[in-house]
């Protein structure tokens, strides 16, 4: 089985871009493990949608860097957003 190089750029590229994003905002307030699915998906998916689009400004090989982390960050936006607009955990005393 061979796990083509797609997958493990849009796993840096989410990474990079998770830290990014939560050192940016100070904290990830729990959301961690979200952010980061978020952002890994939104890469490969970027990538994807880049290849199909064929938006080619900004590569590495054959992964088009600028539109995964353009969803990358979308991932990351929907993941903060959906987490104000939700409902609020009532703290346990």
């Amino acid at each position: 089985m061979v796990i083509g190089p797609s997958l493990v750029l849009a796993a840096l590229v989410g990474t990079f871009h998770t830290a990014l994003f939560v050192f940016v905002r100070g904290s990830a307030g729990g959301q961690l493990p979200l952010l980061l699915v978020a952002a890994v998906l939104g890469a490969w998916a970027g990538d994807a949608v880049g290849g199909r689009l064929g938006l080619d400004l900004l590569r590495v090989g054959d992964f088009r860097l600028l539109s995964a982390s353009l969803l990358a960050w979308v991932g990351l936006i929907a993941v903060a957003v959906i987490a104000i607009l939700g409902p609020a955990r009532r703290s346990t005393r």
